[in-house]
């Protein structure tokens, strides 16, 4: 038989259980939370990781664009420099006197314009088009019975693109009639 002794202890015993149990209840719950806010963290880590990342790519993308696009312009400088002696050994053609220096000078003036072809090189029309500011600059402005109200009557200096990029500005004279 079981005595009052024995009942006490065993409620002492239960009691002390029963505060065991609740103090292991605790740190499991402490455990969760500090796993959860873990999880939080992981996932925000995730987040900025895959921003990271978009950031990464579209630096990336950027760059090679750039990269390409001054390849693509990098012998700008140097046509820029050649166009002048480009130009006058068009002039020259058009005022050479002797068969002999005119036939020299017209084979260097193919090669050269060739090679700046070649390179992309295009020249900008102008006279008789519509002046358009993108690609012309105008220097003068004069009423003309021949031509329409912002036509270009006449080229002063020839423009030119490089791969589309316009690099010297036509110069010319528009057709300003006062309506």
């Amino acid at each position: 038989m079981i005595d009052k002794k024995d009942v006490a202890q065993m409620k002492d015993d239960l009691k002390e259980l029963e505060s065991e149990i609740q103090k292991k209840d605790d740190e499991i719950k402490e455990k969760e939370e500090e796993i959860q806010g873990k999880d939080e963290t992981i996932t925000q880590y995730k987040e900025q990781l895959l921003r990271l990342q978009a950031d990464f790519d579209n630096f990336k993308k950027r760059t090679e664009k750039e990269l390409s696009e001054q390849i693509h312009y990098a012998n700008e400088k140097l046509i820029l420099k050649i166009l002048d002696s480009y130009e006058d050994l068009e002039r020259a053609l058009k005022s050479g006197k002797s068969d002999d220096l005119h036939e020299g000078v017209e084979m260097i003036y193919q090669n050269l314009k060739n090679i700046l072809e070649g390179e992309g090189l295009e020249i900008i029309p102008a006279e008789g088009e519509k002046f358009d500011p993108f690609h012309h600059e105008a220097l003068m402005a004069e009423a003309h019975d021949d031509f329409g109200n912002g036509q270009v009557i006449e080229e002063l200096c020839k423009g030119y693109k490089l791969n589309s990029k316009v690099i010297k500005y036509s110069k010319v004279k528009v057709c300003k009639k006062n309506d």
